[in-house]
């Protein structure tokens, strides 16, 4: 029987955290991935990620991708406005398509999960987290199942020891990973999934939207007055 040993990307954001809290102890996750693109909130998602990770007890690793910031036009990383999306809007996916293909970042996840399928290969990780989700899988499709499994049958023939992707969240919405958060008793005061890096969540970016409608259907507007604007 092979003893699993995994690698999670932890952005710092609602799915990355809640996966870890749901994944740690079944598939053993000792080493937390973060990657540095450029992205406009990189040092709050980074010193997010550290604590999440002392928190979980687990080894942390930066990445830093200054090549992935130089070819990529998202708004995450160039000077452009990251677009607003009011919670209204959410369910409007010609609203939604529009607002995920500013902020695209050229082959993110396939990019982050090659690298971290690298690092696993060589040091005998068996599985690799990540909080991919059914709500935003809708626009996102590297978020997707699809997307999931064609990762994995790329992995079956790239890596000696058959790296696997897990997605414990991938038939959750939102509202749903909230939930399951507060069951596992997350730091909800220590994520940070606001696209804009500022100190505080936005509220207005996708992202934040997102989080704070979720929020909002679990009654946790202590949570939301705590951490966003």
């Amino acid at each position: 029987m092979i003893t699993k040993k995994s690698i999670v990307l932890l952005s710092s954001g609602l799915d990355s955290v809640v996966s870890l809290a749901t994944a740690k102890e079944e598939y053993n996750i000792t080493l937390a991935l973060t990657f540095d693109y450029g992205q406009k909130a990189v040092e709050q998602e980074i010193n997010s990620a550290k604590e999440i990770s002392k928190i979980y007890n687990i080894e942390h690793k930066i990445i830093k991708l200054d090549w992935l910031n130089e070819i990529s036009n998202s708004t995450l990383n160039r000077s452009g406005n990251i677009p607003n999306i009011y919670e209204n809007n959410l369910d409007d996916k010609t609203i939604t398509k529009k607002t995920a293909k500013s902020v695209w970042v050229p082959n993110r996840n396939g990019l982050f999960i090659n690298i971290a399928g690298a690092i696993a290969d060589a040091q005998g990780y068996t599985h690799i987290i990540i909080g991919a989700n059914k709500e935003e899988g809708e626009t996102f499709k590297d978020n997707s199942i699809s997307f999931i499994n064609a990762i994995n049958n790329s992995l079956e023939n790239s890596t000696q020891n058959n790296v696997q992707v897990i997605a414990p969240l991938i038939g959750y919405n939102k509202t749903e990973i909230v939930k399951k958060g507060l069951e596992l008793n997350i730091p909800f005061n220590k994520i940070y999934s606001c696209y804009k890096g500022k100190n505080k969540h936005c509220g207005q970016c996708e992202s934040c939207s997102r989080f704070k409608r979720a929020l909002q259907a679990n009654n946790k507007y202590d949570i939301i007055k705590e951490i966003f604007e």
